[in-house]
């Protein structure tokens, strides 16, 4: 059973870092930092986004409408963090 929970906490952490560079590339490309129309730019960015447009698309359909505000990726990190703390509290409980 601690393999598993480890496992689901390594799992859950691969998903933070996923949504943090989504964040920070989106910043990246808001500030004109980076150009989508570098290949590798626009592979990284679409990849991204095909990956976690469906779970933002499910929470933005709750959440009001805020104008240019996204707050669906922060909705996000704080269900990863409180799937890490229930994990972590199962993992040492055993």
């Amino acid at each position: 059973m601690t393999s598993l929970l480890m496992i689901l906490l390594y799992v859950v952490q691969i998903a933070f870092w996923i949504v943090l560079a989504h964040v920070v590339m989106s910043w990246l490309i808001s500030f004109n930092v980076v150009n989508l129309q570098q290949p590798l730019v626009y592979q990284i960015w679409s990849g991204l986004n095909r990956l976690l447009e469906p779970v933002y698309g499910r929470i933005r359909r709750v959440l009001p409408n805020m104008g240019g505000l996204d707050l669906a990726p922060l909705v996000v990190f704080f269900a990863i963090y409180a799937l890490r703390i229930i994990i972590t509290n199962n993992l040492y409980s055993l």
